[in-house]
């Protein structure tokens, strides 16, 4: 992403981003020793060990820088310090889907988002819909 506007996000989503990075992080090294074993094998162009141990530091690579610019850009919002009647980042909301049964969402950053465990995106248009309204609308 080219962009550097802030992301908002929960503390949590913040402290996943995290442990992430230093998972990728930790991974490193057992890399870097599957590519040198790899190598000691001989010939590298027709190597399959060598090729995906260099396809997974790609990928390992990628997500780390990925998640540094996101941790970079991360604003991290405490719900329990915003009040009032508006439906707000970080907010709980419980809607009635068709069927009248009670159904709630958490509105998150879009690193957080998980809509299999209520947790829905301010950008996505259910969340965008629910910005700014209030009780009953």
């Amino acid at each position: 992403m080219a962009t550097m506007d802030k992301m908002p996000m929960l503390a949590e989503g913040f402290e996943k981003l995290t442990t992430d990075l230093k998972r990728l992080r930790e991974e490193r090294p057992t890399i870097i020793d599957a590519i040198e074993e790899a190598r000691a094998h001989g010939d590298l162009s027709e190597n399959a060990e060598y090729h995906a141990a260099k396809e997974r530091q790609g990928q390992v690579e990628a997500s780390i820088s990925d998640i540094e610019d996101r941790i970079s850009r991360a604003q991290i919002i405490d719900p329990t310090t915003l009040s009032g009647d508006k439906i707000v980042f970080g907010a709980t909301v419980t809607l009635l889907d068709e069927d009248d049964k009670p159904v709630r969402y958490q509105i998150v950053g879009e690193a957080e988002a998980d809509a299999k465990v209520g947790k829905i995106s301010y950008n996505s248009p259910l969340g965008r819909a629910l910005i700014g309204r209030q009780v009953d609308d």
